[in-house]
């Protein structure tokens, strides 16, 4: 069942804030409950029956930690810590909190996002991390950005396995379940993918322009059963070196438009933009402002699920704070704003170092057509004091890419019946019984690079 998320963008009846805003889920619950009772308009219904589960979402597992748990981790975490800190990370909006009845609560991740963010909580570990796979990853980037600019080019083979299941305590042996994992997609940068093997047998498998690609699996569910599928792929990227004067007076008007609730040109991103644009008309050059403000002003930051925020791109440009989703998402709607083409591309990061979920944009300008951006990237280059990366990725991508995904709140092909545990994006998969989907709380997954060869 397709979820129309652009209902989103209608205000929540005022008493049904007032009990989000507390944090009184089962109450804010109960009142929309009742409100779906009664006559409403089309569009009020539907923004209701999409809250009903994002208050479930939340509540999974989401803010499990209150403010004495989270104080005792930090305690346990970082040298010389005082009670006072966590409420000044709290009021200076460096950790992600919420209110659970009137109570402070904090987002699982807070503790990972402090010491991945925050240089200073990184120095008074107790337990130093080891950092040798952060500094070989800024190392292969570093070499990479050496390598495509003396070669114009790379080209890699790639081999890759990912894998989902339920949880132990989650998993119903001898029902039927849906399992959907993401795919390699036809895309600029690649090109000979190849479904290697799956276990078990696929039900199907998507085309390779679907714009959210996914293998799919209908089966009887056996205990301890892992769905798992291996593919490879070639991906090669060209070297761009985007030249402001050689940009053509005419530029095409595609890819301008809304995409409600996360797209969405609102009064504040208007002001914003004709601040960062300070009337610059040449389209790379506003491209270039656009990322320039992004990679230095909006400050990277671990998220809670994409489906529990209203308007991405406005979220982004209010708080000032995103990860890489949030930050392309944030580029997009402001590039469509400035009438330079622009659109979503997402899937994995895979190297031998680190393989995980990761986001990126596109945009166009001709007469060199489609490019890239990587906002997270270029940001964190540029507070590493890497400047030659960070102007790289305003225009190219590295090699170490697998694409599945090029639009957002897209249906898969087949659709699920059921809401998606990620009804914005596809990195990780998803898994649905006949009678309900289940949340990531629910499910294991991981990606495996089995090999990477690079190809002349």
């Amino acid at each position: 069942m397709y979820y129309d998320l652009s209902y989103m963008s209608v205000p929540l009846p005022e008493d049904v804030l007032k009990l989000k805003n507390y944090g009184d889920f089962d109450g804010a619950a109960t009142l929309i409950e009742h409100l779906l009772s009664n006559e409403l308009p089309e569009a009020l219904r539907k923004r209701l029956e999409i809250e009903q589960d994002i208050i479930r979402i939340v509540g999974i597992n989401e803010y499990p930690f209150d403010f004495s748990e989270a104080s005792q981790m930090m305690e346990a975490t970082f040298k010389d810590y005082q009670e006072q800190e966590l409420t000044s990370l709290k009021e200076t909006g460096k950790v992600d909190w919420l209110y659970i009845d009137g109570k402070i609560h904090f987002q699982r991740r807070f503790l990972l996002n402090l010491i991945k963010t925050q240089a200073d909580y990184e120095a008074r570990l107790i337990v130093k991390e080891d950092n040798e796979v952060d500094r070989l990853r800024k190392q292969e980037l570093t070499q990479n950005v050496q390598l495509m600019k003396e070669n114009g080019s790379r080209k890699v083979k790639i081999h890759l396995k990912t894998s989902i299941k339920v949880k132990k305590q989650y998993e119903r042996p001898g029902e039927t379940v849906r399992v959907y994992l993401p795919l390699p997609k036809e895309c600029k940068q690649t090109s000979d993918i190849q479904i290697l093997k799956t276990v078990p047998e696929a039900t199907f498998i998507a085309p390779e322009k679907e714009a959210q690609r996914t293998i799919y699996f209908e089966t009887i569910l056996k205990e301890d059963q892992v769905f798992s599928v291996e593919y490879s792929y070639i991906n090669q990227v060209d070297y761009v070196d985007l030249d402001p004067k050689k940009a053509t007076e005419v530029q095409p008007e595609f890819e301008l438009h809304e995409q409600l609730p996360h797209i969405r040109f609102t009064p504040y991103l208007e002001q914003v933009l004709t601040e960062v644009l300070a009337g610059e008309t040449n389209p790379i050059k506003k491209a270039r402002k656009i990322y320039d403000f992004i990679t230095t002003k909006v400050n990277y930051s671990f998220m809670r699920e994409y489906f529990t925020i209203d308007n991405i791109s406005e979220y982004a440009a209010v708080n000032l704070k995103g990860d890489c989703g949030v930050q392309a998402i944030l580029f997009i709607t402001l590039c469509r704003m400035a009438k330079i083409p622009a659109k979503w591309q997402s899937g994995l990061y895979v190297s031998q170092y680190y393989t995980g979920c990761h986001d990126w944009a596109q945009f166009y300008v001709a007469p060199y057509g489609w490019v890239f951006a990587d906002l997270s990237f270029g940001g964190g280059a540029r507070r590493n004091g890497d400047l030659d990366r960070w102007n790289y990725y305003f225009g190219n991508l590295d090699v170490f890419r697998m694409p599945a995904n090029s639009e957002i709140q897209t249906d898969f092909n087949p659709p699920k019946q059921f809401l998606r545990a990620d009804p914005i994006d596809n990195q990780r998969g998803e898994f649905e019984y006949e009678n309900q989907g289940l949340p990531y709380a629910y499910l294991d997954v991981q990606q495996d690079l089995i090999a990477m060869d690079e190809l002349v």
